[in-house]
């Protein structure tokens, strides 16, 4: 496995705070820095796309893949991912082939991953016990392997928004004229909905599963505000993400805070949400 000292001695050197000096703190600044991009990244299309009750039901799908990971005594870090892809791609392939509106068969898979997961739950007491963690994420417990896993993720995501960007936008604004243009929907629709899932359930070891959509939406709809382009809404989320998640950070490592990290996150994301409101409202202003 390669050695990532470097990268924690450099972050630990760029904040100079009594609480990076810990390495499991600095594992998780690396691991933010990672993941929080690539929410906002995808989180910028869902807000576009009216797909966060699609993330939600991936986020409550990872609920049921640690539970068949620890009935099954296999690691949930390879069960979150395969069952959420597995969710996320059976729910694109049925709103393609369903004559039902997008919410309702959403809906419908939201309902079932639920269910199963508190069926495989209920037949295990400590099962039912070690779940609880995964409500609300931790991710200062993150490994190292974690973080590689996160950085091939990061590679790939980051590649397909460079390559598929507008694509999606067409794509996501009218899907028929998409295709009468030669954009090949399909693939783009499986492909993005595969890595929606994975960033999906990698937030989940981040923030849990109560906050995951959280995380995607919030510096999204910020963005909206601060933006006025589709690219500019794009790289706004982006720096709202990070910055948010490594004030979240530090914020709750303080003594005076001591508050769970997702959950700080969120909420400073939240503080960059109203700040874009009155932006907005100002510049609206200013032009009438």
């Amino acid at each position: 496995m390669p050695d990532l000292s470097p990268l924690y001695e450099l972050l630990a050197r760029l904040l100079p705070f009594e609480c990076m000096r810990m390495r499991f703190m600095q594992q998780a600044l690396l691991g933010l820095v990672l993941l929080a991009p690539m929410a906002a990244a995808m989180g910028v299309q869902v807000v576009n796309f009216r797909m966060a009750f699609f993330a939600d039901a991936i986020s409550h799908s990872a609920f049921t893949g640690v539970a068949l990971g620890l009935i099954f005594a296999v690691s949930p870090h390879w069960t979150m991912p395969a069952f959420g892809i597995v969710v996320g791609l059976a729910i694109m392939a049925a709103q393609r082939r369903s004559s039902l509106s997008s919410d309702t068969v959403i809906g419908v898979f939201f309902s079932a991953v639920v269910a199963f997961g508190l069926a495989v739950v209920s037949r295990d007491r400590n099962a039912a016990r070690d779940i609880q963690r995964f409500l609300y994420g931790d991710i200062l417990t993150i490994s190292d392997g974690d973080i590689l896993g996160l950085i091939v993720l990061f590679a790939t995501l980051m590649a397909f928004q460079a390559f598929s960007y507008n694509r999606m936008l067409y794509i996501g604004l009218n899907p028929v004229l998409a295709k009468a243009h030669r954009v090949r929907v399909a693939p783009y629709q499986y492909l993005y909905a595969g890595l929606l899932s994975l960033v999906v359930i990698f937030s989940v070891w981040a923030v849990g599963v109560l906050l995951v959509t959280a995380m995607m939406i919030v510096p999204a709809a910020a963005a909206r505000n601060f933006a006025r382009s589709a690219g500019a809404m794009f790289w706004w989320a982006l720096w709202v993400s990070v910055t948010s998640a490594v004030a979240g950070l530090l914020i709750s490592a303080q003594d005076w805070a001591q508050t769970a990290t997702g959950a700080t996150i969120v909420l400073v994301a939240f503080g960059w949400f109203l700040v874009s409101t009155v932006a907005a409202r100002l510049r609206g202003e200013r032009y009438h």
